[in-house]
C-alpha cells in the first residue's frame, strides 16, 4: 500500500532515473535497449532477442545499460525493432544473431550497425526515430506512452504521470467538473459510432440506481484491426486509470473491461496492471483516505463479432448468449443487470487522462471543428509502412497513405482504402483528399469505425471485397432478427454468383433493395452497417459490378472463374521460370521460345505470376 504522497515522491524519482527514454540530451551514461513485446514483434521472436542481450550483457559484464521491454512503436513493417536510448538509434528487422553485433558495434565502440539502420519511404537510410517520415506527421495521445515503458512495470508509468489526473480528480475536482472537462474537449467514442464521450458520462451519472457500473468494450473484432489491443499491450495502466476517473465521476465502484480472448498478452498485461495497482492501494476501499473506492475485472470474450455492440457485450458478461438488446433503453439507464452503466472502448479512455492533466482547451485544439483530438489508425494491406498510427483528425487519407504510409508498394496504383472494417466503405482513388474525420467520411458514404484502415492496389477486385466483408458479417450474425439474418445471406449469394460469372442484370438492383431494407430494419448496429460496403463499392466502382455480369470479365483479374492469365509475348524473356513452377503443367514452350499459357489447364493460382521476374505475366 502507499500513500498520495509516496506515489507523487515515487513519480519524481523515477522520472529523473528514466529521463533518458524521451530526452536525447540527458546526461547519463546509462542506455536502455528498448525492444518491441507487441504481438507482432513476438511472434517474430522479439522476446528470445531480450533474452539474448541480457545473455550477452551479463556474460561481458556490462554494466548501466538496460534491456527493456516495451509495447508497440508503431511501425510494424520494420519489426522487431530495437531502439537504443538516449540516442533514439533505430535498428529494424533485428534477429536474435544481430545482438552481438549491436552490443559490440552500438554498446562498446559507439558506432552505428549500418546495415540494420531503418530505412525511409526514400531508400535514405535513417539513424534515429524522430527522423523516419512514418513519426513526422503522427501525435501521439492514446498512444503517448507505447513503446516508451515497460508495461508490466506500474513504477515506470507512474514516472510518466501515471495516477496523476487520478490523484487530481479525487482531490481537487468534483464529478460534475470531471465530466464538463471531457465535455468542453470535444472527445467523441472511438469505437465507431463518434457520440460525444462527455454526454454519455452525464446521462450514466444522473441515471437513478442504488450501483452503477464502467465497462471497458475491448472486443475488438474487424479484420486488420489491433488498435485497442496494441494500447492495452503497451500502456494497461492508462486504460484502469481512466476507468477510475470514470467511475469518480458517474458514481460507480465497479468496472469491467471484456476482452477478446484470442488476445493473450493483452490479457495477461491487464491482470499484471490490475494486481500491482491492487498492491499500490489505488484500487479498492477508501483510496488514498478520500472514501472513494473502486475495482476492476476482466471478462473474456469468445471471438463474437456482434459482442462489440455494447447489449451484445453486457449480456455476454451477464454469462448469456452475446444477442444485441432493443434500446432503449440505452445502457446508461439499464445496462449491467439492469443498472446504469457507461461503456467506452479502450481508446477513447486512452485520451481521458491527457484530457484531464492538460484540459479540455488543449485537447480541443487539436483536429477539427467538429472532430477533436487524434484517432489511431491499424493501416494495413498494400502500403510500405504496416503498421499503427496516430493522428490529428482532418488529416488527409492521401497524407496516411503516401506520406505515413509510404504509397503502394511494387509499383502498383492506388485503388481504394476501406474504413470502419466490415461495417465501414470503400473510399476511391478520386477522394484520397478527403480529411479523415467523421463527418467528411460520413459523406462520402464511409465511417471511422473502430480504426481499421485496409489499403488495396489496382490488383484487388471490388466485388470479392464486398463479398468477403459480408461474408465476415453474415458468420458473425448472431441470428436474432430476420434481416440480417437472412438478407445478408441473400445478397452474399448474388455476390457469389456475379464472381462466378453466373451473375444476372438485374442482380445490382436487388443488391440495393436488400440492402437498404436491411439497414433499416435490423436491430443492432451489426446489421444496419452491414451492406455499407456494397453500397459503397456500387457507388464508386459500378462498372467493375458490370464487367462481371455483362462482360464476364473481372477488370482486377482476382476472380479465378473470370479470370484469365496470360503472357505478354513483348515482355517474355523466354527463360522458362513459369513453366518450370506451373504445378498443373498449364504452359507450354520450349527453351528460347516464348511460352504460352493453355486456358483449360490452368487452375489461375498465380504462381507463374509471383515467379515471373520480368511480370511478363498478368491475369486480364
Amino acid at each position: 500500500m502507499k500513500t498520495v504522497e509516496e506515489i507523487r515522491s515515487l513519480r519524481e524519482v523515477k522520472r529523473q532515473e528514466l529521463d533518458l527514454r524521451v530526452n536525447m540530451q540527458a546526461k547519463t551514461t546509462e542506455k536502455h535497449i528498448l525492444v518491441c513485446r507487441g504481438t507482432g514483434c513476438t511472434s517474430s521472436k522479439s522476446p528470445k532477442i531480450i533474452e539474448e542481450f541480457r545473455r550477452i550483457l551479463k556474460e561481458q559484464n556490462i554494466e548501466n545499460v538496460k534491456v527493456i521491454q516495451t509495447g508497440c512503436f508503431g511501425l510494424c513493417a520494420k519489426g522487431p525493432i530495437v531502439i537504443i536510448r538516449p540516442e533514439d538509434t533505430f535498428y529494424a528487422l533485428v534477429t536474435i544473431e544481430d545482438c552481438e553485433e549491436i552490443i559490440k558495434t552500438h554498446i562498446m565502440e559507439g558506432k552505428f550497425v549500418e546495415r540494420l539502420l531503418a530505412k525511409d519511404i526514400d531508400e535514405s537510410v535513417v539513424n534515429r526515430l524522430d527522423e523516419l517520415t512514418f513519426y513526422k506527421k503522427q501525435k501521439r495521445i492514446a498512444l503517448k506512452n507505447c513503446g516508451i515503458i515497460n508495461p508490466e512495470e506500474i513504477d515506470e508509468y507512474i514516472a510518466f504521470d501515471g495516477y496523476k489526473a487520478l490523484d487530481k480528480v479525487l482531490n481537487h475536482m468534483s464529478p460534475e467538473e470531471v465530466i464538463k472537462e471531457v465535455s468542453d474537449s470535444g472527445l467523441r467514442g472511438r469505437g465507431g459510432a463518434g457520440f460525444p464521450t462527455g454526454k454519455k458520462w452525464e446521462f450514466t451519472r444522473i441515471a437513478e440506481g442504488d450501483q452503477k457500473y464502467v465497462v471497458c468494450n475491448a472486443d475488438e473484432g474487424d479484420p486488420g484491426a489491433f488498435m485497442d489491443r496494441s494500447i492495452l499491450e503497451g500502456d494497461p495502466h492508462c486504460v484502469i486509470e481512466a476507468m477510475m476517473v470514470a467511475g469518480y465521476a458517474i458514481g460507480a465502484n465497479k468496472g469491467y473491461i471484456y476482452v477478446r480472448a484470442e488476445y493473450p498478452i493483452a490479457v495477461k498485461r491487464f491482470q499484471i496492471a490490475i494486481d500491482q495497482a491492487k498492491e499500490y492501494g489505488i484500487l479498492g476501499k477508501n483510496i488514498w483516505n478520500t472514501g472513494f473506492e473502486f475495482d476492476l475485472e476482466i471478462r473474456l470474450g469468445a471471438g463474437a463479432f456482434v459482442c462489440g455492440e455494447e447489449t451484445a457485450l453486457l449480456e455476454s458478461i451477464e454469462g448469456r448468449s452475446g444477442r444485441p438488446r432493443l434500446k432503449p433503453p440505452f445502457p446508461a439507464n439499464k445496462g449491467l443487470w439492469g443498472k446504469p452503466t457507461l461503456i467506452n472502448n479502450v481508446e477513447t479512455y486512452a485520451n481521458i487522462t491527457k484530457i484531464i492533466l492538460n484540459g479540455a482547451a488543449w485537447y480541443s485544439n487539436i483536429g477539427t471543428e467538429t472532430s477533436k483530438g487524434t484517432k489511431v489508425f491499424a493501416l494495413g494491406g498494400n502500403v510500405v509502412n504496416v503498421g499503427l498510427v496516430e493522428v490529428p483528425m482532418g488529416t488527409t487519407l492521401r497524407e496516411i497513405v503516401f506520406d505515413i504510409g509510404g504509397g503502394i508498394p511494387d509499383g502498383r496504383e492506388f485503388k481504394a482504402a476501406q474504413t470502419g472494417g466490415p461495417s465501414g466503405g470503400c473510399i476511391p482513388k478520386e477522394n484520397l483528399d478527403t480529411p479523415i474525420d467523421f463527418e467528411s467520411l460520413a459523406k462520402i458514404g464511409s465511417m471511422m469505425g473502430s480504426g481499421g484502415l485496409i489499403v488495396m492496389d489496382d490488383s484487388k477486385c471490388m466485388v470479392n471485397l464486398s463479398k468477403f466483408y459480408l461474408g465476415f458479417t453474415l458468420d458473425e450474425s448472431c441470428g436474432k432478427c430476420t434481416p440480417c439474418r437472412i438478407g445478408t445471406k441473400r445478397m452474399h449469394e448474388i455476390l457469389t454468383r456475379i464472381t462466378e460469372g453466373k451473375g444476372e442484370e438485374d442482380d445490382l438492383e436487388k443488391l440495393k433493395v436488400l440492402a437498404e431494407n436491411i439497414k433499416k430494419a435490423s436491430v443492432c448496429g451489426l446489421g444496419q452497417t452491414a451492406p455499407n460496403p456494397v453500397l459503397s463499392t456500387l457507388k464508386y466502382f459500378e462498372e467493375e459490378y458490370k464487367a462481371h455480369i455483362k462482360d464476364q470479365k473481372c477488370p482486377a483479374g482476382e476472380c479465378k472463374a473470370l479470370a484469365n492469365v496470360v503472357i505478354d509475348p513483348e515482355k517474355c524473356k523466354k527463360c522458362g521460370i513459369c513453366k518450370k513452377n506451373c504445378p498443373v503443367g498449364a504452359i507450354e514452350g520450349e527453351p528460347k521460345e516464348t511460352h504460352k499459357i493453355i486456358s483449360n489447364k490452368c487452375i489461375k493460382c498465380g504462381v507463374c505470376i509471383s515467379k515471373c521476374p520480368f511480370k511478363a505475366i498478368s491475369k486480364k
